[in-house]
């Protein structure tokens, strides 16, 4: 790729920027898109509607730039928790580490890869029609001495990020035990989840978990909370509020239609009255189905089990409960509203089946994303898109038009492809069997970060079949020098990517497109009122492996290709910026990890650099450097080694918390006088929503009264 194509991708991305900028900076103002960028602001009663009209609406302003800035570390945590100041965290450790990175790539790096002749002599009289290969290490003859300095360099970074990952891993266990202390009884904190119960004939699951637990902990126990199956009953809650919305439209707008004709002789229906009737069958079908719902046969093997302090809930956590280890098997439980419910309607044999469809689905979307990748590789190619398809040929003689087909055009194909990859990773971990929303996601971010770095990295590196693929690693000896050899061709693109991929989706994040387009569509269909809308959460499986990716692409690359690294430290900057003013307006936590994501940053950081060693050992041999390709072998090695104590050191603390914290707690709230009430409520803190009583009107036939309570809709 010549500098040329990389300038004219920085313009149109840069000029992609401005845009969203200003366009942002003036429909976050107009009264009709509040739900679209400030939906936190309305539902927290911080911002209100204002109809008339004001001429400020059409001026741009930054003033959103100074607020987001301003956040301080202390008010996101109070406002979005800990998982929302972990993110945040990741962009800060990313900053310092490309910070670091850049100094010496930048300064030191990159002049001395332009002093190389081994390509070509770099014409400084016209920039833009050099290769960029130029300024990669590409350029050093085989033998330099120049070489010792990216050797020096790769010490140095290793170095700086693993003393960088000690203390951000002991910062935020910190921060995780501090928040712990912070935050009030929490009714998770004292119950866990028991499956597998065993039943003896005659006796109900409700029955068996009392006398066990009343049996083996009669001082810590308090109550438990039986398990049924209830996605029926769930369907028949959700059919109902929606007809609860369209009568409560109805009678709320005067100026709506309210007689409909309908059948083949056109009969006029009163919609109210219709509605309702519809309303009171479905009405009968929920009592009827509850009823059943709550007989012994509907239980499922499952129940919440709440103790009386959070140490006695650790214990029966950490304890083996039966001499057999596959019965009354323990977990700790998610908060409430964490709870993925649809998981305990599923049978054994369903999740078991379901894991199995889940690892068959994910190899075939990686075998199919292939396809899109083989294209992007013949973009960046002329000469084999002219082959593809010569009737082209006239048209790729326009500089303009080659400079965006090789430049912009591959990057923005891939990032287009890349978008429905979190939502089918989120479906897929959501029937694997997991139990709440949050494992679903942290599964889900893991499955996309390592379906990004073999399908974006690898198979961008190593374009060809999947054999060709699978091969290269099933022969690990050659690992390091294929490496060496495929990694440094492909380093225009990646520059290219990560100005495409992540300028563009970082300022579309702000610009939040999709809901604003969605917005647009539902309004003149919609049925509910304004007031009648979600606050939505920060999707972390989408975006932390983003982040996590060009991560990997800059410590791989700082010392092959140092240009890269201001690209990557513009994205972070406006990342940071940017984030922060949608976890300020637009996200609300839907839940609570307590920073559980750090640990696959972490991994995702170790094996970067490991990845980057493994090239340099490749690349000091292919350089016929072997002394330096000697000494960086125990850099690999070390850096496990730094892994497994962290892992050891830090990671049991992202699993449970430690007796120490937990009794100290215990104790504290053994002079609350408030936590008689919170016992009184952890006993149906569990409870089923689908179960939860449903409040109806007295007087069904009447259409001025709800015949379902406006909580429940909101529930």
């Amino acid at each position: 790729m010549l500098v040329s194509a990389l300038l004219t991708s920085v313009g149109i991305n840069s000029g992609l920027c401005v845009l969203f900028f200003t366009l942002y900076s003036i429909l976050r103002k107009q009264p009709t898109n509040y739900e679209v960028y400030i939906p936190r602001l309305i539902a927290e009663g911080s911002s209100k509607r204002r109809s008339h009209f004001n001429l400020e609406r059409l001026i741009p302003s930054p003033g959103w730039v100074k607020r987001a800035w301003k956040l301080s570390e202390e008010d996101l945590l109070l406002t979005s928790g800990l998982d929302a100041v972990v993110f945040m965290r990741v962009i800060t450790f990313s900053l310092r580490v490309f910070l670091f990175a850049g100094v010496i790539g930048i300064f030191v790096l990159l002049p001395v890869n332009c002093s190389g002749d081994q390509l070509h002599d770099i014409d400084f009289a016209d920039l833009s029609n050099n290769s960029l290969d130029v300024f990669t290490i590409s350029n050093l003859s085989s033998g330099s001495k120049r070489l010792w300095a990216h050797f020096c360099a790769v010490y140095l970074v290793t170095a700086f990020v693993c003393s960088l990952l000690y203390y951000e891993y002991k910062c935020i266990t910190g921060k995780r035990i501090d928040f712990f202390h912070s935050t009030k009884p929490q009714p998770h904190q004292f119950t866990i989840l028991v499956r597998s119960i065993p039943v003896s004939a005659g006796s109900s699951v409700s029955e068996s978990v009392e006398r066990f637990f009343m049996e083996y902990y009669p001082s810590t126990y308090l109550s438990h909370m039986v398990v049924h199956r209830s996605s029926k009953l769930q369907s028949l809650i959700k059919d109902a509020k929606k007809l609860y919305k369209r009568i409560t439209h109805l009678q709320s707008e005067p100026n709506q239609p309210q007689y409909r004709h309908v059948g083949f002789f056109r009969h006029r229906v009163d919609l109210v009255d219709h509605y309702g009737k519809k309303l009171e069958d479905i009405e009968e079908n929920m009592r009827l189905e509850r009823s059943e719902v709550s007989l012994a046969t509907q239980e499922v093997r499952a129940a919440f089990v709440s103790f009386k302090s959070r140490y006695g809930a650790a214990v029966a956590f950490h304890m083996k409960q039966s001499i057999n280890p596959t019965e009354w098997v323990t977990e700790l439980a998610p908060e409430p509203n964490d709870v993925y419910w649809p998981f305990f309607s599923s049978s054994f044999m369903r999740r078991w089946l379901s894991k199995i469809v889940v690892i068959v689905a994910c190899i075939l979307l990686t075998i199919l994303f292939l396809i899109p990748v083989l294209v992007v590789q013949g973009l960046t190619n002329l000469n084999q898109l002219e082959i593809w398809f010569p009737f082209l040929k006239s048209i790729l003689t326009i500089t303009f038009v080659s400079q965006v087909i090789t430049g912009y055009l591959p990057s923005l194909i891939l990032q287009l492809f890349l978008k429905i990859v979190p939502p089918i990773m989120e479906f897929l971990s959501s029937i694997q069997g997991y139990i709440c929303h949050s494992d679903i996601e942290k599964s889900a971010c893991n499955k996309v970060l390592w379906f990004t770095i073999w399908n974006i990295f690898f198979a961008t590196v190593f374009s060809g079949s999947v054999l060709y693929q699978v091969s290269i690693f099933l022969d690990p000896k050659h690992i390091p020098a294929k490496l060496a050899s495929a990694v440094p061709a492909q380093a225009s693109f990646f520059i290219a990517y990560v100005v495409t991929s992540g300028w563009t989706s970082t300022s579309s994040e702000l610009f939040r497109i999709i809901p604003l387009i969605w917005s647009l569509i539902r309004k003149p269909f919609s049925c509910c009122s304004d007031e009648e809308f979600e606050v939505p959460s920060i999707p972390y499986h989408r975006d932390i492996p983003r982040i996590l990716f060009f991560g990997l692409l800059g410590i791989t690359y700082f010392f092959l290709a140092p240009l890269i690294l201001p690209f990557l430290l513009v994205y972070l900057c406006l990342a940071y910026i940017i984030y922060r003013n949608q976890f300020l307006n637009v996200y609300s936590p839907k839940y609570e990890t307590a920073g559980k994501f750090w640990p696959i940053v972490h991994n995702s950081m170790i094996f970067s650099l490991v990845l980057m060693q493994a090239i340099a050992i490749g690349l000091f041999t292919l350089k016929k450097l072997p002394l330096a390709s000697t000494l960086i072998f125990p850099l690999p090695v070390l850096t496990l080694l730094f892994n497994e104590y962290c892992r050891k050191r830090f990671l049991p603390n992202f699993i449970a918390y430690p007796a120490e914290v937990l009794i100290k707690r215990d104790r504290e709230d053994r002079y609350d006088p408030k936590m008689a009430e919170f016992y009184d409520n952890l006993v149906a803190a569990y409870q089923d929503p689908a179960l939860l009583p449903i409040q109806f009107s007295a007087n069904s036939d009447s259409l001025n009264s709800p015949l379902i309570s406006a909580a429940q809709v909101r529930h």
